[in-house]
Formats: structure tokens, C-alpha cells, sequence
């Protein structure tokens, strides 16, 4: 069967549903996506969820192979790096890697409105308004809620619908089905950090911003407007959290106490705080991903939490090494699926206990004297030795071709031994003169 004979169903026209059904028009499959939502770029959709991405290496390597990295790229900012602020408004600056190295804050709306309207013009059909409530595993069809009484059947059925993936519901349901969700104890709510006058940005406009709070964390990634969209990662219960800010008060008085620099320069802080939705987070592993002609892929597959930056990151390059076995099984879907599971399933593993370690980081870490000082140490291992050490964040975030399984590996021998160098006598001054070679060669 010739792939133009072949028609593919992609549950989800989300950001991994739109990129692959790109992809496997490229390759000259019929491609019908599905989509529960109505069309995005006709309609306003709920505001306060997702707003803002973080696009590194693996996720622009994927959008350069369908000819898409220049055109998003015009609408991105460059974050060199981390600027941390202290209760006292005070700036620490943490560079992501070396001179060059950045991720880029997108919208996440305005790159799936491209995806979507790329994956047209490449000759995909997109239906939206179509909730599927029914995965036939066995017969590989499709039923949808407004239309229940009739099937729709196709060749393989791909499901990239999200963390609450109906398709993986379906599979839930057969024999010997591994499924776990894991929701931490932190919601996320997110606000708004408005333009200055003339509209110009009120902070450092390429960098992640971060207030590190050891309970509880505020980011705020910039825009092209000029604004930036904050993330407010705070406890569901207890002191403080979502529970006790109950009223426009009691936000006002935490935000004061607790983000002075920005507090005052957020005018519609109360309105947006009870007007956006608070969201859970959730890591959710399953396994197979395959029931004979259904796959699960992104979300689907491996929801995880966004503290690495690597949900999206993870799932377009998860369409990237679909396309690559498709290439190298010359489209023997019956090679490529078993091997598609068996490659990406360590490190979705791995990528999912990486976002989980990174939130402790990000809330705890990056204000600790202890901390900032093995980065140092860590940033110089590598200068010295670019090669041989190269640190974990940089492994995951700009070296695409290293394998989030194999990075989470490296990075755990890198840990011990970082452990041995930081319990050294006087090491804060003596830093500078320890013997490098000693410690790179440690990791052989």
C-alpha cells in the first residue's frame, strides 16, 4: 500500500498533533486531525493556561526539518538566562550555557495557529468541534460525540490529545496496561506583567525571570509586546497558598511582601487572579503506548510538569524520531511502532523525573549560596573541558543529540561527584585551584 492510499487519523490539533500531521504530509499520507476545541484562529479561546512555552534545541531541530524554525523564530525572545530576584528586589544573573546558547520565549497560542495553518496548506484536513468519545482499538475506527451513531475508520489512528488523552483512556481499558498520574501539591495561576510606558519592557527583556520563594516560585517570561506572562507555582493548602489568598486583600498584601519589585507594577493583579483558571500539575506515565494500529504520542504518552521547559520540547521531537524510523523502516508501520515505543519510553521516563528534580531547583536552589557556587564550579569544568562535562541543564536544553535517558545518567554520576567536591574544606575559597582534571576524569 502506497502511503497516498494510506489515511492516517491524529486525534488532537494541538501543538505535537499539528507538527505531525506536517510531517506525515511530507511523506504524502492522508492525514485527518481531529480536534475537540473549535479553531483557535477564528476563535478566542479560554485565557490564563499556557500562555507562554520555552522552545529549545529539540524542539527547534524538529521545526527546522518541516521548514518552520526561521518563521517562528521572527515572534521569539531569547533568554540568555536566569535572573533570580531575592525578597529584597535584589538581581542574581545565571547564564543558561555558553556565549550563543539560549531558549526562546514563545506563545504558545501563536505557534499552534502556525502549525495548524502550515499543516493545511500541506493539504491536512482539520475537523475541530470533534470530541472523540469512542477508540476502537481492534478495528481502528473513530465515533464522535455529535455524531454517535456512525464510525469513521482509517489505516492508524495517532493520539495527540493531551495529558486527558481519550485515546489512551481507550487503551486503559485493555489487559495488562500500566497507567499512573502523580499530581504534586502546587497549582499554578498565571497573571500578567503590563508593558511601561511606551511600551517598552519594565524588566530585563532576555531572561527568564525567577523568584525563588523555597515553598512556592514566581517566573515571568517576556513578550513581544513588550509585556511578560508570570506563573505564580504555590501550594494548593497550608500558609500560604491558593487557600488562604481568598480575597483581593490578601493577594495584594502577599504580593507586596513577597514580590515587592513587581508588585505595584501589576494594576490588574486582583482582577486576574480570580478571573484565571488555577491549574494542577501532573506527571502521567503509561505503557504500551501501542495497541495494534493506535499509537499515543506527546502529552498522550508522557504528560509531564513544565518545570525543564520540555513538554513541548519532548513531544516535537518525539514527531522527529517517528519521522526518522519511518525513513529508516521505509514506512513498514508494523517495524515502526514497537521500535517508536521502545526508544522513546526511557526517556519520556527520564525527561518526566528531570522536570520533577528542576522544580526543587527552581524554588529552593537558584538563591543558595552553596548552589550558585557549584554552577560555577560546574560552568568552568566545562569551559575547560567542553567535551568531557558538559552540565545537565545544557545536555537537555541544547544538546539534541544526547538522549534525555542518557543525559538524566550522566547527570546523576555528575551529581555524585559534584556532592564529593562541594563537602571539600574551605571550598568556597578555594574553588579556583582545584584540580579540574582530577574531577572530569572521575566521570570515565
Amino acid at each position: 500500500m502506497s502511503n497516498f492510499s494510506r489515511h492516517i487519523a491524529i486525534v488532537g490539533a494541538g501543538l505535537v498533533g499539528s507538527l505531525l500531521a506536517i510531517y506525515l504530509r511530507k511523506r504524502g499520507y492522508r492525514i485527518s486531525v481531529f480536534e475537540r476545541r473549535p479553531d483557535m484562529r477564528s476563535n478566542r479561546l479560554d485565557s490564563g493556561r499556557s500562555i507562554n512555552l520555552a522552545l529549545s534545541n529539540r524542539g527547534i531541530r524538529a521545526l527546522h526539518e518541516v521548514g518552520l524554525e526561521d518563521l517562528l523564530r521572527q515572534n521569539a525572545i531569547p533568554m540568555h538566562g536566569r535572573m533570580m530576584h531575592d525578597v529584597r528586589g535584589q538581581l542574581t544573573y545565571q547564564p543558561y550555557g555558553t556565549d550563543g546558547q539560549y531558549i526562546n520565549s514563545v506563545s504558545r497560542s501563536g505557534l499552534n495557529k502556525v502549525l495548524m495553518t502550515e499543516a493545511e496548506r500541506q493539504g491536512a484536513q482539520l475537523h475541530f468541534e470533534h470530541r472523540c468519545s469512542q477508540v476502537d482499538l481492534n478495528n481502528t475506527t473513530l465515533t464522535f460525540q455529535h455524531d454517535p451513531t456512525h464510525t469513521h475508520a482509517f489505516d492508524y489512528i495517532i493520539g495527540a490529545d493531551g495529558a486527558f488523552s481519550a485515546a489512551r483512556g481507550m487503551m486503559q481499558f485493555s489487559d495488562r496496561y500500566d497507567f499512573s498520574q502523580d499530581y504534586i501539591e502546587h497549582g499554578y495561576k498565571e497573571l500578567t506583567l503590563p508593558a511601561g510606558d511606551g511600551h517598552v519592557f519594565q524588566m530585563e527583556k532576555n531572561a527568564l525571570h525567577i523568584w525563588p520563594r523555597e515553598r512556592y516560585m514566581l517566573i515571568a517570561l517576556p513578550n513581544p509586546d513588550a509585556t511578560f506572562t508570570c506563573t505564580l507555582f504555590f501550594p494548593f493548602e497550608g500558609d500560604p497558598s491558593f487557600a488562604t489568598l481568598a480575597t483581593p486583600q490578601a493577594v495584594s498584601e502577599f504580593f507586596k511582601n513577597q514580590f515587592a519589585d513587581i508588585a505595584d507594577r501589576m494594576p490588574h493583579l486582583q482582577d486576574e487572579f480570580f478571573a484565571n483558571p488555577t491549574g494542577s500539575l501532573v506527571t502521567m506515565r503509561c505503557y504500551p503506548w501501542v495497541r495494534n494500529r493506535t499509537l499515543l504520542i506527546g502529552d498522550a504518552a508522557h504528560a509531564i510538569v513544565p518545570f525543564f521547559g520540555q513538554g513541548m520540547n519532548a513531544g516535537f521531537e518525539d514527531c522527529r524520531v517517528l519521522n526518522d524510523l519511518l525513513t529508516q523502516y521505509s514506512d513498514r508501520w508494523e517495524d515502526v511502532l514497537p521500535a517508536f515505543q521502545q526508544l522513546r519510553k526511557p526517556d519520556a521516563d527520564a525527561i518526566a523525573q528531570l522536570a520533577l528534580d528542576n522544580f526543587v531547583e527552581m524554588r529552593d536552589l537558584v538563591a543558595d549560596a552553596d548552589f550558585l557556587l557549584r554552577k560555577k564550579i560546574e560552568a568552568r569544568l566545562h569551559q575547560l573541558y567542553p567535551s568531557q562535562w558538559i552540565p545537565l541543564y545544557s545536555m537537555v536544553t541544547f544538546h539534541d543529540n544526547i538522549r534525555y535517558s542518557d543525559a538524566y545518567a550522566i547527570g546523576q554520576r555528575q551529581k555524585k561527584i559534584m556532592d564529593r567536591v562541594m563537602a571539600t574544606p574551605g571550598i568556597a575559597q578555594t574553588w579556583e585551584s582545584v584540580n579540574f582534571e582530577s574531577i572530569v576524569n572521575q566521570l570515565n
